[in-house]
């Protein structure tokens, strides 16, 4: 996935101090991946100092280095002739709280002249120390994940029926899994094979990836979710007018911490469900002791609900070796009859035209 060459905001060093190839780096991960929002200068942890993220990450070089300090990704820039102008926090932990030994960085990085965005809980904009520094300082601290002005907000209308796009919902059978990152893929590889597409942006690392139209969903009051989840669905619609569009899933339908994804069926009234799946994964992410539903049973639950189809499933290869990663796609591609791939080793232009004939009639409707 490729970036602008002109970044929205500026250039930012992604701290991920200890998280990096980890669930809780998530947020950096996307942000070495792609992003429209800043130029990535480096990220920081110090066990793989020295290397490529993108090396580390996906087996591809991304001309991102990995820097073990604050003080060495500074210096990185200062030799760069390009200093960085933004402190990222790349860190997504359960419950979004920020790690202890991370506030001590925020603050260097404050110091330093930096701005910082957050996409945490724990709203930095609010910890007195360091919204003092950010004063003395004169920079800006960002709270992603700030509710917005209730008065802002959107109620469900009904006016997602207007919308003609093709819309799929990309959904998974866990959180931290690779929605966001396989929704993207399949956006840039509908773009490649001749349709408009659009993402609908859901979380905090989509927004800092720059994406076009979304919300932050765990940021809204629950009354409004599903008016957001509609109106910035229909919003792209109405500007772009995508043949089409898919929505960026949160948590699972049945993760006992992050259950998501109906929200988004009910209301962003898809046509059908992309399901992306960790074969490896035997438990819920972050919780020991509660088993994974198999795939068939979310498949299962997820086409009841909606009572739309689940038309293709795609992987997360963590964990599995080449020929592991083979084996599981035969064993579910037989077992499901779906289209199966993992979008980060095989793309996912098969997948594009396993869609084909459903965007065409859509088209033709």
């Amino acid at each position: 996935m490729t970036p602008t060459t002109t970044p929205l905001d500026g250039t930012a060093i992604v701290y991920c101090q200890r998280a990096f190839t980890t669930t809780n780096g998530k947020t950096a991960h996307g942000l070495v991946r792609r992003t429209d929002r800043y130029r990535i200068q480096c990220v920081i942890d110090e066990r793989f100092a020295g290397r490529d993220a993108g090396d580390v990450l996906d087996g591809r070089s991304a001309g991102i280095p990995l820097c073990a300090t604050l003080d060495e990704a500074l210096e990185l820039g200062r030799q760069s002739g390009a200093p960085a102008t933004h402190f990222v926090v790349g860190l997504a932990p359960d419950g979004g709280r920020l790690p202890v030994e991370a506030r001590t960085d925020v603050l260097q990085a404050i110091h330093a002249g930096l701005h910082v965005d957050s996409g945490l809980h724990d709203f930095l904009s609010e910890d007195e120390e360091i919204a003092a520094a950010a004063r003395q300082a004169d920079v800006r601290v960002r709270d992603i994940r700030r509710p917005p002005d209730r008065a802002t907000l959107h109620f469900f209308t009904g006016k997602i029926e207007e919308v003609d796009s093709f819309t799929l919902a990309l959904l998974g059978t866990d959180s931290a899994i690779g929605k966001r990152t396989t929704a993207w893929l399949l956006v840039e590889a509908l773009r490649r094979a001749g349709y408009s597409a659009e993402m609908i942006g859901t979380g905090q690392t989509a927004w800092l990836q720059g994406v076009r139209y979304g919300i932050v969903l765990d940021s809204l009051v629950n009354d409004f979710v599903s008016g957001e989840i509609e109106h910035a669905t229909w919003s792209c619609w109405k500007d772009l007018r995508p043949e089409v569009l898919v929505l960026e899933g949160q948590g699972s339908l049945l993760n006992p911490a992050y259950p998501g994804g109906f929200e988004l069926l009910a209301a962003g009234r898809p046509q059908g469900i992309i399901l992306q799946h960790a074969p490896a994964r035997q438990e819920y992410d972050g919780f020991p002791g509660y088993p994974l539903h198999p795939l068939s049973h979310q498949i299962a639950a997820l086409e009841m609900v909606s009572d739309r189809p689940v038309l293709a499933v795609t992987l997360n290869h963590e964990d599995l070796t080449t020929d592991g990663l083979e084996t599981a796609r035969s064993e579910i591609a037989e077992a499901t009859g779906l289209p199966t791939c993992d979008p980060l080793i095989h793309g996912c232009d098969e997948l594009v035209e396993a869609l084909r004939p459903r965007i065409e009639a859509r088209r033709k409707s």
